[in-house]
């Protein structure tokens, strides 16, 4: 990672607080911000526009950990987030929520920059993980479209699958749209004439 990347650091702990900021700017990290004031967190958080997040908590009690995965589910950001214990409610949690490291007892200098960076190279692969799905989701409900459109073809028309598909095609073609749309608009005038 390089250091223009912007960085929050959320920490009501000023000692701590250093620690982490020290271990950024050791790793050649100059823009780091921090907030030890927790209230109006995502407020903050839009209003920074960090790159990446850094939560230290130290010994959160059950209502801290719920707010900051709520904060977490807010911003779609890296999120490393230290805490001295954890059980496994709290780290599932914490995945859920989209935290990308949650590290439990290991607030040291030296291991802020590494965390950081898996933080973030976390973060990408989840999300390029979560935009394939929405694309392959986008494309399965786009042929169930395009097949409910053939089969009225089929049913109105008397068509083969092929020759439905063909009309669509030069139908789309002809309108200068993609087939998806005709599609679509084929669909939704059928259902409004009852088809």
């Amino acid at each position: 990672m390089n250091g223009g990347l912007s960085i929050l650091v959320i920490d009501d702990n000023k000692i701590r607080a250093s620690i982490i900021e020290e271990g950024l700017q050791d790793a050649g990290h100059d823009k780091v911000i921090v907030v030890h004031q927790m209230d109006g967190l995502v407020r903050q958080i839009a209003d920074i526009n960090p790159d990446v997040i850094v939560i230290d908590l130290e010994n959160p009690n059950r209502d801290q950990l719920e707010h900051m995965f709520q904060v977490s589910r807010a911003v779609h950001r890296p999120i490393a987030m230290f805490v001295d214990s954890a059980d496994s409610q709290s780290i599932e949690a914490a995945v859920d929520a989209g935290v990308s490291a949650y590290v439990v007892d290991g607030l040291r200098r030296e291991r802020v920059k590494p965390i950081l960076d898996m933080a973030i190279s976390r973060f990408r692969a989840f999300s390029k993980l979560a935009s394939d799905l929405e694309e392959a989701r986008t494309e399965l409900a786009d042929r169930k479209t395009v097949d409910r459109a053939k089969g009225i073809l089929m049913k109105s028309k008397g068509l083969s699958e092929q020759e439905a598909y063909d009309l669509l095609r030069r139908t789309a073609m002809n309108q200068s749209r993609k087939i998806i749309d005709v599609a679509q608009s084929l669909v939704i005038a059928s259902g409004l004439l009852g088809d």
